[in-house]
């Protein structure tokens, strides 16, 4: 390869290298943004392109578009102290002029262009709100109620001044709606409808009049009318008698000569008509013989004709039978035929349906009853389950509670014993005097069925009364020895060893059947229980 090649190939190489580059540093823009680009040459650019060096340029886009702001003030004072609200919409875009689009990059500064949009929107729509209330103050209800474009203008013209500086335009500025929430607008309302019915009544009365006095005009021209009339009729029918008199007087003379006239016309038209009757009667003549001739083929012709209508009602006879008899025979025997074979059909198709349907109930009874069988199984296993359970539980409860009842008792038998190894004599006597009153009742227990008692005294010495209660005091001493044989302990002793004797000569010893001796303060209890003194006494 010579050096020429390489140097046409270098050259291509580079030169293709050098529109790389430039188109990779060209930057388009369309008709909506604009571009600015800050750096080494500070410059927009809108709806083309251009070169933006990386690194030591940087390109920023803002849109052009336009921005819609809903503006509302609530509560905003007017002039005469009335708070009102005002909803407006306003339509604002950034200016397509260059000091505008620098004046809005430094004053609205993002990471992209919808971050400057939303600082734009917020800003104008915060400048929209407070120059809004600014006027709404400077101004009466009614003129802002009625006069909406005058606001209107005069909001933008205000904002515009505002939004200029920052590199925005109001393009439009309306008012949607005024309101108040004390009643104001509304009472300007009512006034003016009173005034408007007011003019309108007024307006009918004045119409009414109108219309009355229009009447009474159209009345007395239509009388004068009427009036005019009835004398240019009596005056026509005054012409009308004098016309109908030299009519007739015309009329009469007219018809006298038209009767003369008659009368020579009569006779003569009357010899006209005897010489046509008599023509006429030798016409009718040869007529009535030509008639008889004529009469007697006519005669002929009918006969001709009778035979011919009598064959052909012969034929319409039995063209009509055959119509009415024959047909309707085949055609009824026809319908019965295919009515039968309908029914057949029918019967056949019903008896089809009915197997089918009778098939399908079968299968779905069988269905349901293997659903239901499933059911209640499923539910007599939950059942038996819940049963076994509940069985289980309460048979463990009752285990345990019964386990718990026999160890309760053990452990009360096992304290009892204990009790009873260190019971004292008192306590045996404790004891024995508890059961004395059970014991004595029982044995009285006889007596109480009896309703009276006669006392007999056999020994003749009058004293019923007390042997009684001697034989009560045999029966205790019966009681004491029966409790000295069981248990082996001698209540007599007991209540002896704190009787005087005792206490004197300290001599009495309680017996207690090989238990050991009881001590003063058992005596003591045993003594007070049975209810006893200290002398044996009761």
């Amino acid at each position: 390869m010579s050096g020429t090649t390489v140097t046409v190939v270098a050259c291509v190489v580079g030169i293709l290298i050098i529109l790389l580059v430039i188109l990779s540093m060209w930057k388009k823009v369309p008709q909506d943004k604009a571009a600015v680009v800050t750096g080494l040459h500070k410059r927009i650019i809108t709806g083309g392109g251009g070169i933006v060096i990386p690194v030591f340029e940087r390109i920023d886009y803002i849109s052009l578009g336009n921005i819609q702001l809903d503006v509302i003030t609530e509560e905003s004072m007017s002039s005469q102290g009335v708070p009102i609200g005002v909803v407006g919409t306003a339509v604002i875009k950034v200016k397509n002029e260059q000091g505008s689009i620098f004046n809005a990059i430094e004053q609205f500064t993002g990471r992209n262009e919808k971050e400057i949009e939303t600082a734009i929107r917020n800003t104008a729509t915060n400048v929209l709100e407070g120059k809004l209330r600014e006027i709404v103050s400077n101004m009466t209800v009614e003129e802002i109620y009625r006069d909406r474009e005058t606001f209107s203008a005069r909001v933008q013209e205000v904002v515009g001044t505002e939004l200029m500086e920052m590199g925005l335009e109001v393009k439009v500025f309306t008012i949607k709606d005024i309101n108040d929430s004390n009643g104001y607008i509304q009472a300007l309302g009512v006034k003016q409808i009173a005034e408007k019915k007011k003019d309108a009544e007024i307006a009918k009365a004045e119409a009414d009049r109108e219309t009355q006095i229009e009447t009474s005009k159209a009345r007395r021209a239509g009388e004068q009318a009427r009036l005019q009339a009835e004398s240019e009729i009596s005056e026509a029918a005054k012409l009308k008698l004098v016309k109908e008199a030299s009519y007739m007087q015309e009329q009469q003379a007219a018809k006298a000569k038209a009767d003369a006239a008659y009368e020579i016309q009569k006779n003569i038209t009357q010899k006209e008509i005897v010489s046509a009757e008599m023509d006429a009667e030798l016409l009718r003549q040869e007529r009535q013989k030509d008639i008889e001739a004529a009469q007697v083929q006519i005669e002929i012709a009918k006969e001709q004709k009778n035979i011919e209508l009598a064959q052909k009602q012969a034929e319409r006879k039995k063209e009509s039978l055959r119509a009415e008899v024959l047909e309707p025979a085949v055609a009824d025997k026809e319908k019965q035929q295919t009515q039968a074979d309908a029914e057949k059909y029918r019967k056949i198709a019903e008896a089809e349906a009915q197997a089918e349907a009778q098939k399908k109930f079968a299968q779905a009874e069988a269905e349901a009853r293997k659903l239901k069988a499933i059911a209640e199984a499923e539910a007599i296993r939950s059942t038996g389950q819940a049963e076994a359970e509940v069985i289980s539980r309460k048979g463990q409860a009752e285990a345990d509670s019964i386990r718990a009842r026999g160890i309760a008792e053990a452990e009360a038998m096992e304290k009892k014993a204990e009790a009873y190894q260190k019971y004292t004599g008192a306590a045996v006597a404790e004891m024995l005097i508890d059961v004395l009153p059970d014991v004595a009742g029982k044995i009285a227990q006889p007596l109480s069925q009896i309703e009276k008692i006669i006392i007999m005294d056999g020994q003749g010495g009058g004293n019923g009364v007390s042997n009684v209660a001697g034989n009560v005091t045999g029966v205790m001493t019966q009681v004491f020895e029966s409790m000295k044989e069981v248990t082996g302990i001698d209540l007599s002793d007991i209540v002896k060893a704190k009787g005087y004797d005792a206490q004197v000569t300290r001599n009495i010893n309680v017996n207690t059947g090989g238990n050991k001796n009881l001590d003063g303060e058992a005596v003591d209890t045993i003594v007070s229980m049975a209810g006893l003194d200290k002398d044996g006494d009761i």
